[in-house]
């Protein structure tokens, strides 16, 4: 299982994954999700994957691979002129990936499934971010759907959704991102440390900032730690049931 989370605020993008793979409790694996593309002064490019691992690494391979071949471009992420139209070159790399290993087609509940968070900032445009599904066809995030999960989201989700503030600083989201993961790890083992982090911030046109957390980052500790101390303090803090 996966958690990746890709968040836009007033500032940029802020984008944090596990990097936990797993085929049954006795074979657990680490693997990095997020892939990074740039261009400094003309573009960025975050994509992070969650579903089956070959299907995800083959679909990294050939973006990757195609941005350093001339023969292959047409045009790669390096030079579509938007980032609509990166996130099209990402569903038909999906679609390309799937029709080679499932014949009869991509399905969100098929063993090959496969879904991606795109986000960056092609110059000339503003910062956008996309989910990518299975069958490869995508959604836009809005002021309405500011943030975009995949993979294991139900134990996250709701400490986003109470705390997102499209005016957070960086600082704060990645607070927020820190607290949601934790939650995510203590509520399922098939996600795990290190987490993966990145920041863009927007018209910067470059990664401000990239970071693998540990388990012994005194960060990441002070925020499990106080976040557990502060739900049990809440809790004792609510009026008994009368009967």
């Amino acid at each position: 299982m996966t958690y990746c989370v890709g968040m836009k605020i007033d500032r940029g993008l802020v984008f944090m994954s596990d990097t936990r793979t797993n085929a049954g409790v006795d074979n657990i694996s680490t693997f990095r999700k997020m892939r990074i593309w740039e261009q400094p002064g003309e573009r960025a490019v975050v994509l992070m994957s969650a579903g089956n691992l070959a299907t995800t690494q083959a679909v990294v391979s050939l973006l990757d691979e195609r941005t350093k071949a001339a023969a292959e471009r047409a045009p790669t992420l390096l030079e579509a002129p938007s980032m609509f139209q990166i996130a099209r070159i990402v569903g038909d790399t999906v679609k390309e990936v799937i029709a080679q290993s499932a014949p009869a087609g991509q399905t969100a509940d098929a063993a090959f499934n496969a879904s991606f968070i795109l986000g960056g900032q092609v110059k000339g445009s503003e910062p956008r971010l996309f989910m990518i599904y299975p069958e490869g066809n995508f959604v836009e995030c809005s002021d309405d759907t500011p943030f975009f999960q995949i993979g294991e989201t139900k134990y996250g989700k709701p400490i986003i959704v109470r705390a997102y503030d499209r005016a957070m600083s960086f600082a704060e989201t990645v607070k927020l991102l820190m607290v949601s993961f934790d939650s995510t790890l203590k509520s399922n083992l098939s996600v795990g440390l290190p987490l993966d982090l990145a920041f863009y911030e927007k018209d910067s046109f470059k990664i401000g900032l990239k970071r693998r957390i540990g388990p012994d980052d005194p960060y990441y500790r002070s925020v499990s730690e106080g976040w557990s101390d502060a739900l049990k303090a809440a809790f004792q803090s609510l009026p008994d049931f009368i009967e």
